[in-house]
């Protein structure tokens, strides 16, 4: 029956659809207080199945932002998947920076730098993108892209798969330099089309954007969605207003909304979702 339901191709409202909430660049340590609690509400509201945070959790890994960042995510709705951004790793602590990199984020936020969420509709991945060896940079290596392919190439084909890293994988229209983008992405892509990698969430950039991967991965017959997400709560919005994205999953369907700060109305406000269907390439805007 259920089989016969995505060959039909019913979507909303059916008990298919599935909804992420994908939350980045947190930075508590340089945050404004003010959202903190609009930003909660908000992602309540939206009934996520999954919360994605995407890296960036404090501002300079400190135990205090890091007890923060907890205490929020602690609020959030469960299940979680996070992975640490490059803000996570200490910047000044030369020692603790290279001999301990994510010591802090594992022993308050999470000792899996891989977690992984499973249900009927939807697996979600998280990888950690963040390095001791450069300031800003990220990385995926062989071993880290192997693992995800063991994780997802099994799966029943109609699961929507979805990877999360701090990184991106593209870059938005304005904003970001090539260096920006994620060492080792192209490597990682290749594999993806194995495994049939649906979504790429990232954030870093302190931007929102949603587009198809076929535009800078020229992969015969495939193409996933590229989604960033802004800052939540930063008050560095390099240009644009607090954000989160609010990602509405039916079998060939997929609904990106972002949720922007609106000061004159104290609320995360809804933006009309951009549309994305499966088509014989991949994924590509309806």
């Amino acid at each position: 029956a259920r089989a016969a339901r995505l060959r039909a191709g019913i979507g909303r409202g059916d008990g298919l659809m599935r909804t992420i909430v994908h939350v980045s660049d947190l930075h508590f340590g340089r945050i404004d207080p003010g959202l903190l609690r609009p930003l909660l509400d908000a992602v309540v509201a939206a009934q996520p199945d999954v919360v994605a945070v995407s890296g960036d959790l404090t501002q300079r890994a400190r135990r205090s932002q890091f007890r923060d960042a907890r205490a929020f995510l602690e609020y959030l709705p469960k299940p979680q998947v996070v992975v640490p951004g490059n803000h996570d790793v200490p910047l000044y602590d030369v020692v603790r920076r290279f001999v301990s990199p994510l010591g802090r984020y594992r022993r308050y936020i999470t000792d899996d730098l891989a977690p992984f969420y499973l249900d009927d509709e939807i697996a979600v991945v998280g990888l950690n993108t963040a390095r001791s060896l450069t300031f800003k940079n990220g990385r995926v290596n062989r071993e880290q892209v192997d693992l995800v392919a063991s994780r997802l190439s099994g799966l029943d084909p109609a699961i929507t798969r979805v990877v999360v890293t701090h990184h991106p994988f593209d870059l938005p229209p304005e904003g970001g330099e090539e260096s920006d983008v994620l060492g080792r992405a192209a490597m990682a892509m290749a594999a993806f089309a194995e495994c049939g990698v649906d979504l790429l969430l990232s954030g870093h950039l302190h931007r929102s954007h949603a587009a198809s991967s076929a535009t800078r991965y020229r992969i015969d017959g495939y193409a996933a969605l590229v989604v960033q997400a802004g800052t939540a709560s930063s008050t560095r919005g390099r240009g644009e207003a607090n954000a989160f994205n609010v990602i509405r999953i039916a079998p060939g369907d997929i609904s990106i909304g972002t949720r922007t700060w609106d000061p004159g109305t104290g609320a995360f406000v809804e933006s009309a979702p951009r549309r994305f269907r499966r088509g014989a390439g991949g994924w590509e805007a309806a």
